[in-house]
């Protein structure tokens, strides 16, 4: 078996579902560690995501915050460490003290659970936006294609461009694509969804209207991870603010406290020039 089959000894896996206050656990994050070449980007990261919440990950570019998401979702694997999403670990089996490496076909299906929303919207330009959000279910075998077509015409209508089903992606604004990514990644109903900074490639007038239908995403019980600089929107939204810097969580709690009323000195720094 070769080295890079293993990522996690004994050592670093236990099967830890619940919080202390014996809440469920959508997300589990334990040692994860991440580098890429000599840039060793996350070192060290543990982090309990509970369910129905909305947590919100702030830090400054490069701090490692989009990598954790990617790690999350296994589209990024871990180089020790394990990940696990309503239980089930991410990318990797369990075998013994070992966890190995799962086929990227196994770990595209577990993907398909994990519902992701990039930056730069990744909706495929020669399909209409109805189609973009149909192809989903479709091609995991969820739904039919009539079905499917149904189904995407909701959602569209929910974050409120039903009426741009026939358009292409091109011919919509940023806030219309980035609500076409959202309706496109609630059609395999996931239960948690994460977001990599999903307002941070819009006009400034074209924010407030997404991070509209996150706000509204947030009240339905679905398990929210938000990576952004919009500090206005986590201090309303979130349950859970995480601040990260240099591949380390250096702070967590409620806004009340990370935000308002920060511990640390580096929390401090951050939300100063941020605000």
């Amino acid at each position: 078996m070769s080295a890079q089959e293993i990522v996690a000894t004994t050592d670093a896996v236990t099967d830890v579902v619940t919080t202390a206050q014996g809440t469920a656990v959508a997300v589990e994050v334990r040692n994860a560690h991440k580098s890429y070449g000599t840039n060793h980007v996350l070192r060290g990261i543990d982090l309990s995501i509970r369910t129905g919440e909305v947590t919100v990950i702030l830090g400054p570019s490069g701090s490692g915050k989009s990598t954790l998401l990617r790690s999350i979702n296994g589209l990024d694997r871990l180089d020790l460490g394990w990940i696990k999403v309503l239980g089930d670990y991410v990318g990797v089996r369990r075998r013994g003290d070992r966890l190995l490496e799962l086929p990227e076909s196994v770990l595209r299906r577990q993907r398909s659970h994990i519902g992701f929303v990039f930056q730069n919207f990744n909706l495929f330009g020669n399909l209409t936006v109805l189609e973009n959000v149909a192809e989903g279910p479709v091609a995991h075998k969820r739904l039919g294609k009539k079905e499917a077509r149904r189904r995407a015409q909701e959602l569209l209508d929910r974050v409120g461009i039903g009426d741009k089903a026939e358009a292409y992606p091109r011919q919509l604004s940023g806030g219309q694509q980035q609500r076409a990514a959202i309706a496109r990644a609630l059609a395999l109903e996931p239960e948690v969804i994460l977001f990599d900074e999903p307002t941070s490639a819009l006009d400034p007038e074209l924010v407030d209207e997404v991070l509209g239908v996150i706000k509204d995403l947030a009240s339905t019980g679905v398990t929210l991870v938000v990576v952004t600089h919009e500090i206005g929107f986590a201090r309303e939204v979130a349950d859970v603010v995480v601040f990260i810097d240099e591949g380390q969580i250096v702070e967590q709690g409620p806004p009340s406290q990370v935000i308002d009323h920060p511990r640390h000195t580096r929390t401090r720094e951050f939300i100063s020039k941020v605000l």
